[in-house]
Formats: C-alpha cells, sequence, structure tokens
C-alpha cells in the first residue's frame, strides 16, 4: 500500500500587516503549509503537491520543497503571476481582514494529477472549488484503504452547496473550523453541527478552534486535542493547513485509518501548528527538527497526563 499523501491546493505570496510588522511577499498558500508539515512526518518523497504557480514564482521556492522531501512534480508552471493575498491583523491576532486578492493564475486553475500521483494513503483537498475537488477525486485510484481528508470555507457553504453537499458524501474526514461547522449545518451549537455534518457523509468531522485546540467526533466518540500553549505568537496564517498537512503526512506514513491513529496523529498536527505560529509565514516551520518535534510532543503529554487512569469514581 502507498504511504503517499497527495496535497492539492493554493500556493501563493502573501502581503502580512501584522502588529509585529509589514511582511511582503512571504511564501504562503494552503498547500504549501500543508505540504511543509506533512514533510515533517511523513516519509520522504511522500508528500505530493499539485498546485499552479506563475512566472513570478522562484524555483528556489521549489527547491527548497524539494529539499525537503516534497514532490513537486505536480506543480504547473504558467504564463501571469502567482495567486497573491494581502490581509491585516488586528492587535491581538484573533481576527483579519482582506485588504486584497489577486486569484492570477489560480483563477483558471484546473488540477492534473499525474499518473504516478494516482495511488496514495490519503489525499487532502485543499480549501478550493468544491467542483475541482470532485475533479481531483475522479482522477485518483481510490480504495477502502485511502483515506480522503477535506478542507472548505464559508464561501463555498455559502456559494456552491450543491457541489459541495457531492464533495461531502465522498470525503471521509472533513476539517473545518467552529464557524464553518456552525455555517454547515445552520445551528449554534458544535455538538449538534458535528452530527448534522457527518450525517452528509464525512465519517469522521475535525473542527479546528484556533488556540483552544480541535474536536474530533467520529463513531468512537468525542475526542479533544489541546491547543499548545506558547509565550509569543507571531502569525496565525497557515496554522490550521499545517494542522491538516501533519495530520495527512502522520495518517499517511503510518497507512493507519483507525480511531486510535486519527487521535494520536492530532497531537503531532497541534504541535506542527503551535510552530507555525511562532513564526512569520512558514518561517518557523522549516526551522523545525525532528528533536524540536520529539520535545514539543513530550510536552503534550506532560499537559495532558495527571499521572493515572482517567476512572473519577473513588
Amino acid at each position: 500500500m502507498s504511504k503517499a499523501a497527495l496535497v492539492v491546493g493554493s500556493v501563493a505570496f502573501d502581503d502580512l500587516d501584522m502588529p509585529s510588522g509589514n511582511f511582503r511577499d512571504v511564501l504562503g498558500g494552503a498547500a504549501t503549509y500543508s505540504c511543509i508539515a506533512a514533510s515533517l512526518v511523513s516519509e520522504p518523497g511522500t508528500c505530493r503537491l499539485v498546485g499552479v504557480v506563475g512566472a513570478d514564482f522562484a524555483e528556489a521556492h521549489l527547491d527548497m520543497l524539494r529539499a525537503r522531501g516534497v514532490d513537486t512534480a505536480g506543480v504547473e508552471r504558467k504564463a501571469g503571476k502567482t495567486f497573491r493575498w494581502h490581509g491585516r491583523y488586528s492587535q491581538d491576532l484573533a481576527s483579519r481582514e482582506s485588504i486584497d486578492t489577486q486569484l492570477n493564475v489560480f483563477a483558471d486553475f484546473r488540477p492534473k494529477i499525474p499518473d504516478a500521483y494516482r495511488k496514495n494513503a490519503v489525499v487532502l483537498l485543499g480549501n478550493i472549488h468544491p467542483k475541482l475537488q470532485l475533479e481531483v477525486l475522479a482522477q485518483v485510484d481510490r480504495d477502502a484503504q485511502t483515506l480522503v481528508m477535506a478542507d472548505t470555507m464559508n464561501f463555498w457553504i455559502t456559494g456552491e452547496p450543491r457541489a459541495l453537499a457531492d464533495v461531502l458524501a465522498k470525503v471521509d474526514l472533513l476539517v473545518i473550523n467552529d464557524e464553518e461547522a456552525q455555517q454547515l449545518a445552520g445551528v449554534k451549537s458544535v455538538a449538534q453541527a458535528a452530527r448534522a455534518i457527518r450525517k452528509q457523509g464525512p465519517k469522521r468531522l475535525i473542527i479546528k478552534r484556533g488556540e483552544h485546540g480541535a474536536l474530533l467526533f467520529d463513531d468512537a466518540g468525542v475526542f479533544f486535542v489541546p491547543g499548545y500553549p506558547l509565550e509569543q505568537v507571531l502569525d496565525p496564517t497557515g496554522a490550521g493547513d499545517t494542522f491538516a498537512g501533519g495530520l495527512a503526512g502522520y495518517l499517511a506514513r503510518t497507512r493507519d485509518r483507525s480511531s486510535h491513529a486519527v487521535r494520536k496523529g492530532m497531537f503531532y498536527a497541534s504541535a506542527l501548528a503551535s510552530f507555525c505560529v511562532e513564526g512569520i509565514g512558514a518561517e518557523r516551520l522549516l526551522a523545525v527538527k525532528k528533536g524540536d518535534l520529539d520535545e514539543r510532543l513530550a510536552a503534550f503529554t506532560a499537559m495532558v497526563d495527571y499521572g493515572g487512569a482517567l476512572g473519577f469514581v473513588e
């Protein structure tokens, strides 16, 4: 069985107005963050990136990804400019506003899955048009061991409900934030939203809650992984995509779809997301070594383990 994780989504440049300063031409995009995270927990060469970039995208960026073991054969280069997003964050980093979005070559993006990419342990459908997510699924070989993960956003929930419903019917694991879950289900209660969304198709649902961690809903029950308490957060951009990519990479490497594996993988995902927010763009994530990850995972263990079995009946 393949140990590959196929990641399809955006590769971009971000212009960030942060409390700590203004940063321009920052390497970004959902697929970029996801692949960097996946590369830290998967076997070299098993993370496969499908996306599109413009003539302004330096080959050095792709070289950096390749040096980390990311297979970039699925990245298409077109005449024109790379997708660019300009955002401004509030002083407490709790909210942000989009100043400018230039889709550029991403506007006509039609994912083309190379023949060598058709068999995968995990397929991660990034936040792209639901019709494109369906096109990806039509191009891959899926068997009982293939895990399909997907992300979406408010724009698609509102604007493409039918296409999104078709995606949900084909997805094993949906990863969205609490606001998106509430909007998709049409209810305020997160637990009620989870139940309603799982009835639409996904066997598992992860609801991301930023610094407050993430909730998993599946047939085994509800599971919570905390966010790691950091002394300093510089940039939340890409944290959710890092979480999804880290989980995809872990599950692809272990080739395990069990509830236990997903729960364990969520700790890897949360640990990687905590590194992401410690720097601007992906700079901190790119500096992470195996020892750093092991140390943070040990800190997570200490944070949730009180030294005994969870039996509260005296």
